[in-house]
């Protein structure tokens, strides 16, 4: 089967960044063995080897642990050249081979294949057509049918995060909102400012983000298409309009307003830009986030005496706490599948970290250890979540499995990362 890849190249005007540094802080000890045998043939030139990219990341989704070249008795390049006995002593349930043409349009055709070493049996067989430009979208397209093909999951390699670097030019401080792959190659600035950007959201279809912007010396909230310069200012009222969440429909957008005094929870029709108000309480509402079926709302606020999610059901209004452990619960991302709510946990003094709730149980898990975590996103395929954290003085973003097992940093090479967004799969 050929699968043409035709991915857009994003023309950004802004420049290129360096590129997040991935490391690994904490492993899976069930993390399942994988045997990846680099490709054979050629590749565009300064560009990383499609086996490593998959190697990168699979491991980094926690579920694998690439076996190290050194270690593969043989280096077939086709299922034809896979002899099973040849891998006997090796400990590896699964083998991927492959290999690269070019084809006489300067495009490379890649094919790859999947094997199952217990059944003896090729479970999975592809080959890719791309531009050099879209080398690395092949390697993570490649990682997420590998990714789905044995643990039965979508895999969300292909997908990107938005984030905000914080940095000092000539003394003064300074703020891009980014775009990179999910593993933090690539970075491409959306919007630079000498004023701070926050919340950013992405439409339901990947295609578009809403932020916080205080350019005009007081915030406001803007959509910018992916790609392009040309926003449009949605909200600019009086006080504060902040914490933009688009619908899952992508017709409405939560937000944060104080246009009436007290920040309260509403939603526009983006068609329209009428506003719906959906809270009305003396007490701080902010941070909403919509369900995965856009029945309602989950939000934060101190209604109850501390800050802690509530979940609101738009069709009558009612509202019901959600967290009751520790003394701080905010900034709450909801999976894919409505099952986990992710947030900003303190349970005393002034350690904030991650936890995640199981809405099923109500069972709580704390899944990092650092003292200064803020803002979880879930991946699209809700098996990881990235994050803010602090290293010493300087922000980053982390990445750990919804278990808290597998943990990773993405560390930035100029300044500090923060607000991090993880994107849909693209429509």
């Amino acid at each position: 089967m050929i699968r043409y890849l035709f991915l857009s190249i994003c023309l950004l005007a802004g420049l290129a960044r360096a590129d997040l540094v991935i490391e690994i802080t904490r492993g899976a000890d069930d993390a399942l063995p994988i045997a990846i045998v680099p490709f054979a043939g050629p590749q565009p030139a300064g560009s990383t080897a499609i086996a490593d990219i998959a190697r990168s990341d699979l491991e980094r989704s926690g579920r694998f642990k690439p076996l190290p070249y050194e270690k593969l008795p043989v280096r077939p390049s086709s299922g034809g050249q896979v002899l099973y006995n040849e891998w006997r002593g090796v400990n590896t349930p699964y083998l991927v081979v492959g290999s690269v043409q070019q084809t006489p349009d300067n495009r490379y055709e890649i094919r790859f294949e999947l094997f199952s070493m217990d059944r003896q049996a090729r479970i999975l067989a592809e080959r890719v057509v791309v531009q050099a430009a879209q080398w690395r979208e092949a390697g993570h397209l490649i990682s997420d049918k590998v990714f789905q093909a044995i643990t039965g999951v979508r895999g969300a390699f292909s997908t990107r995060i938005v984030y905000v670097n914080q940095y000092k030019q000539n003394g003064k401080l300074r703020y891009r909102l980014e775009l990179a792959d999910a593993d933090g190659h690539r970075p491409m600035t959306l919007l630079e400012s000498p004023e701070p950007i926050l919340s950013p959201s992405w439409s339901s279809d990947g295609r578009q983000v809403a932020y916080v912007s205080f350019e005009s010396g007081r915030p406001a909230i803007w959509v910018q298409p992916i790609g392009s310069r040309n926003r449009q200012k949605l909200t600019s009222f009086r006080g504060l309009n902040g914490a933009p969440a688009w619908s899952p429909d992508g017709k409405r957008m939560a937000l944060t307003l104080s246009r009436d005094g007290n920040p309260e929870i509403y939603v526009m029709d983006i068609a329209t830009q009428a506003l719906t108000r959906v809270t009305n309480h003396y007490a701080i509402d902010t941070e909403p986030r919509w369900l995965p079926d856009g029945s309602g709302l989950i939000f934060t606020s101190d209604r109850g005496g501390s800050a802690q999610i509530y979940r609101l059901t738009l069709a009558d209004k009612s509202v019901k706490r959600l967290t009751f452990e520790g003394s701080y619960n905010g900034r709450g991302d909801i999976s894919p599948d409505g099952r986990y709510l992710a947030m900003v946990h303190r349970e005393s003094g002034q350690r904030f970290q991650i936890a995640v709730q199981d809405l099923q149980t109500q069972v709580l898990t704390v899944i990092t250890q650092s003292p200064q975590d803020e803002s979880p996103s879930f991946s699209p395929n809700g098996t990881q979540l990235v994050y803010a954290t602090r290293r010493g003085k300087y922000g980053e973003l982390g990445i750990a499995s919804v278990d808290g097992r597998f943990q990773v940093r993405l560390p930035a090479q100029l300044g500090e990362v923060r607000e991090p967004a993880w994107s849909p799969f693209l429509k």
